[in-house]
């Protein structure tokens, strides 16, 4: 069996978030709440434990997977490991290292990390708390089979292309179009070379990186539940699909 690295990338900015989570007694008396991470979304609590780690464990369960690497803002760092010290001592072969200032820059440093070693890379959405199994087990069949996958949902709403001045410029066909989510697995080489090769280009997701080099990338059906906590409704939903 193939085995496999997990990145977990947490560095972003959480601009679009907006959070109306309660903080605790205890956590405002430790200080905690005073720090900028405290209210970034990886970091909230979802019914009692952070999004990241619920992002995360569903990978741990997996008998291939032999590392994981969370990648949070360098400014993070200290507080993350301080604040998370119990759910991290909770997990096996997590290492937690500084990130970029985007994705990719993030994504590329916890890259470092792992092991040439390892055949296949697995970068997961801190923010994706919801992941299945199946839909994991899935994509890394294909990965295997193809040599990198991602989950995606096909577009069912009409798509509209809007102006600065919020009126509409277009229909956009959605015959043919996707909803990209994670993981997103790759072969190990094939990523390193990718972002050897991306100069200054900054991807949206790593599957952008291996579309440039021309390879293929096999698209699995995924679950619409599989959402990215991106703003307060986010949350709300994610926290209902737990009920």
């Amino acid at each position: 069996m193939s085995q496999m690295a997990v990145i977990l990338p947490a560095a972003g900015r959480s601009t679009r978030f907006t959070s109306s989570v309660r903080i605790d007694a205890a956590a405002i008396a430790a200080g905690d709440a005073a720090h900028p991470a405290f209210h970034k979304k990886p970091f909230i609590a979802l019914r009692g434990e952070p999004i990241w780690y619920r992002s995360v464990v569903p990978f741990l369960r997996r008998t291939d997977v032999v590392q994981v690497v969370i990648a949070v803002s360098p400014e993070d760092l200290d507080w993350f490991l301080k604040h998370f010290a119990f759910p991290l001592s909770q997990l096996r072969s997590v290492q937690v290292v500084a990130g970029g200032t985007e994705r990719a820059d993030t994504v590329e440093a916890a890259l470092r990390a792992i092991p040439e070693s390892v055949e296949l890379i697995a970068v997961h959405d801190a923010a994706r708390p919801l992941i299945r199994d199946e839909t994991i087990e899935a994509v890394v069949q294909a990965a295997r089979r193809t040599g990198a996958a991602i989950p995606a949902t096909p577009i069912s709403s009409t798509i509209k292309r809007v102006s600065a001045s919020q009126l509409i410029s277009e229909t956009v066909p959605r015959a043919d179009l996707w909803a990209a989510q994670t993981p997103q697995i790759v072969r190990h080489d094939w990523l390193r070379r990718a972002f050897a090769e991306r100069g200054s280009f900054q991807p949206t997701d790593e599957a952008q990186l291996i579309e440039r080099l021309g390879l293929p990338v096999e698209v699995v059906a995924g679950l619409a539940s599989n959402l990215k906590i991106t703003t307060q409704d986010d949350f709300d939903l994610a926290e209902a699909l737990l009920v």
